[in-house]
């Protein structure tokens, strides 16, 4: 088999385990792997990759290994850098300009027709346009996941590891990613909470505390055999809480008789005159007696105990998120910011007319759509006020504004989630900041780890926590690509945080699913530096 895993065990330094005794094998074919954020998905494809060493167990790889991670560098070097071909790029430019060192000649090897193949992957997946000298930082996030796609690709791997490849993209873009999960014959590991990706799976894998399992089909038909056995789990839980009541009561009713035979007896003994000693015998017979019973039913109660335990622990973990943000509540018809003649001209080059108009006004929810590279973040950053742009005017009402970025950095990763909060809502008690924090899911402990640990859903949790429960609320929240890195429940938990927040939200994602369960008010699209309605 390309990839096996043979008891691959993994915990982090401090002793948190991850994965322990993982054993399986995958061939030809993609799988699709499952599991909530925090699970060890990621941590799984950097085993594989070899960037993590296995606490035990092994990993072994037949062949070339490509991986394309999450969070590519997006500022620093060129798309050059990113694909993998810059230093043979370099080497051929030198001996093209007759220096015939043989570290050149040794750095080339066989590429000599490097630079053909680059392009010509990458005119497949839509960035033919793309200088191979241009800048990462004059790039959008989607261009970038796209470069590291087509990085990978050029390794021709046997083996290919994919991770949450979807983020950032476009529609085009993610039509073209479809047709290269499609048409890859090796063995393709593919990490996504895109569920229209997940339907072009050979079989689904999903990781949980007890291994991998698996299941053949698409994503749909790993659904529908997942509520087939929460059904199942849903009835036997109902059917073991019926069996504990019943035995509890049996237990309780064998008690009543007990103690009303004891006082028959008692009596019984007083006035029939027994002798002391034969009465005793008897009272002692009876206590035994009751006692061997309550025993019995002692036993029954507990089996029927642990029938429930084990039913619960079949029931999966779905949490959502219930909050009320009175807060952050926005009177309609109020101007919440107003932008005019917006340019950017490094992104949205020059000869753009009037620039970009956009008023939001009230509690309204406006998904801001576009192609890849057309200026979305952008405007985001425009409006939020980080950045100043070349022409035009924004006005903005009192109030905050919050702006969240794909990269999740408004939070320090060294500091826990509680003093995260505090430092955004100082004037709340404790006591109240920890209680609100269970309601984003952070209970206890959780509630004091690092930033840091955090996985990408949980992370976002935090910072929204943080966002909405700050003071004072804001009125106007930006979010730029808010469902990367989230798993099928993290979206939901976003989609009920976002339910609750009354304030004017701007939103931009290419997940259709997403937004069409947003409540949006309307949609506008950016397109050559200028919006139109959709």
């Amino acid at each position: 088999m390309p990839l096996s895993l043979h008891a691959l065990s993994f915990a982090w330094p401090d002793g948190t385990p991850v994965l322990d005794g993982l054993t399986a094998t995958f061939g030809p074919g993609c799988t699709g792997l499952v599991a909530p954020n925090g699970a060890g998905k990621s941590t799984l494809l950097r085993l594989v990759a070899g960037e993590l060493t296995p606490t035990a167990g092994s990993v072994t790889v037949d062949g070339v290994l490509g991986w394309l991670r999450q969070g590519l560098p997006s500022t620093v070097g060129t798309a050059a850098d990113l694909l993998g071909v810059a230093d043979v790029l370099a080497a051929l430019r030198s001996i093209e300009a007759g220096d015939v060192d043989e570290g050149h000649f040794a750095v080339v090897g066989t590429d000599w027709d490097v630079e053909e193949r680059t392009r010509a992957q990458l005119d497949r997946l839509g960035l033919g346009g793309v200088a191979l000298d241009r800048p990462l930082a004059t790039l959008s996030g989607g261009q970038v996941v796209t470069l590291g796609l087509a990085g990978q690709l050029l390794r021709d791997p046997d083996v290919l590891l994919l991770d949450e490849p979807t983020n950032d993209l476009d529609a085009d873009a993610r039509a073209r990613l479809t047709e290269v999960v499609d048409g890859f014959r090796g063995c393709l590991l593919l990490v996504s909470h895109d569920r229209d990706l997940l339907e072009h799976v050979d079989q689904v894998a999903e990781l949980d505390g007890s291994g991998l399992r698996t299941h053949g089909g698409a994503f749909s038909a790993w659904e529908e055999a997942v509520a087939a056995e929460q059904a199942v789990a849903e009835r036997e839980v109902r059917s073991a809480e019926q069996a504990l009541r019943r035995e509890k009561r049996e237990r309780q009713q064998a008690r009543e008789r007990a103690d009303r035979r004891a006082g028959t007896g008692a009596r019984d003994a007083v006035t029939s005159g027994l002798p002391k000693i034969l009465a005793g015998a008897r009272k002692r017979s009876a206590q035994e007696s009751a006692g061997r019973a309550d025993g019995t039913h002692g036993t029954r109660v507990e089996d029927a105990r642990t029938r429930l335990t084990a039913a619960e622990h079949a029931l999966r973990d779905d949490a959502v998120l219930t909050l009320e943000l009175p807060a952050t509540r926005v009177p309609a018809g109020r101007t919440v910011v107003q932008a005019e003649g917006v340019v950017v001209r490094d992104l949205f080059g020059d000869g753009v007319g009037e620039g970009v108009d956009l008023t939001l006004r009230g509690p309204e929810r406006v998904a801001l759509t576009g192609a890849n590279g057309s200026g979305k973040s952008t405007l985001l950053r425009v409006l939020s006020g980080d950045l100043v742009p070349d022409r035009g005017r924004v006005a903005r009402a009192e109030g905050r504004v919050a702006y969240l970025s794909q990269r999740l950095d408004l939070l320090d990763p060294t500091v826990t989630v509680a003093d995260a909060l505090a430092a955004a809502a100082p004037d709340r008690p404790e006591a109240e900041r920890l209680t609100l924090l269970a309601r984003f899911l952070f209970r206890g402990a959780r509630a004091h780890l690092p930033v840091g640990a955090l996985s990408g859903g949980e992370r976002l949790r935090a910072t929204l926590a943080c966002v909405l429960l700050a003071e004072p609320a804001p009125q106007l929240v930006l979010l730029d690509e808010p469902t990367n890195n989230l798993d099928l429940t993290g979206v939901a938990q976003l989609v009920s945080a976002l339910d609750a927040y009354e304030g004017a939200l701007v939103v931009v994602s290419h997940d259709e699913r997403f937004l069409a369960e947003l409540r949006l008010d309307r949609r506008v699209r950016l397109t050559g530096g200028r919006l139109a309605q959709r």
